[in-house]
């Protein structure tokens, strides 16, 4: 799929006022976005005005929610977010386990929600156009970099930090778009997809160890925790 730098999104909630509040403020923000009512009208919808991010209400008429992420992640290459009033861990784990790529609760914060939108769709660009960062083939001198040959970070100075696999994981996404900030809720759910019950607190335990490590080397690692909003790899 083509991603463009402003993800494309549709959204499927058959409640009008809520359907047609998001609509409102996605566009405000500057994202191309449509909506419908039912998958239906969506897959109808869909073959004339492709997008790249669907938001998907699991109380649908006739054909449901789920059923639509199933046959969205088959065709690959959507982002899936679930915005739904059911916030059971059955329904959270079951649609983690379908490929969705976030899970959100109504009532949704819509500032957030735009912040997300657009950390995932730039996670989409940066998989489109190979799956990982452009620094993992080439060494950047005077750059953070990552070398995934020998699960390493790399300074700017040329010392290296061993890292375990989730490590290694969460500083790509963050070092593949530097400066951004990423809710802790989508790097859970890029990091740990299926876990069995879903924790945040799996992402600070990764920073911490970063931090120790990167102290323990008399390294200032340029992470930071925004309160409020997430976590950004911070590059000059």
């Amino acid at each position: 799929m083509n991603t463009p730098s402003v993800p494309r999104i549709a959204i499927i909630e058959d409640n009008d006022d809520f359907r047609e509040e998001i609509l409102v403020y996605l566009q405000h923000r500057g994202f191309p976005a449509w909506g419908v009512a039912s998958a239906e009208a969506f897959w109808k919808r869909l073959h004339f005005h492709p997008v790249d991010i669907v938001l998907v209400d699991l109380g649908l008429p006739q054909e449901d929610g789920f059923s639509v992420v199933e046959h969205l992640r088959k065709l690959s290459g959507y982002g899936l977010v679930i915005i739904t009033a059911r916030g059971g861990k059955q329904e959270r784990l079951r649609c983690l386990d379908l490929g969705a790529d976030l899970f959100l609760v109504k009532p949704i914060n819509f500032v957030q929600l735009s912040d997300t939108l657009t950390q995932l769709g730039q996670r989409l660009l940066t998989n489109a156009n190979g799956g990982h960062m452009s620094t993992n083939n080439s060494r950047k001198t005077g750059s953070w970099y990552l070398e995934p040959a020998k699960s390493q970070l790399v300074t700017p100075d040329e010392t290296s930090i061993r890292l375990t696999p989730k490590e290694f994981d969460l500083l790509n996404i963050l070092i593949e778009s530097s400066n951004q900030i990423f809710d802790r809720w989508l790097l859970h759910d890029l990091l740990f997809e299926h876990a069995e019950d879903p924790d945040i607190h799996r992402i600070d335990v990764v920073l911490s160890r970063l931090r120790q490590k990167s102290r323990q080397q008399g390294i200032s690692l340029p992470l930071r925790s925004i309160f409020g909003k997430g976590i950004t790899f911070i590059i000059e």
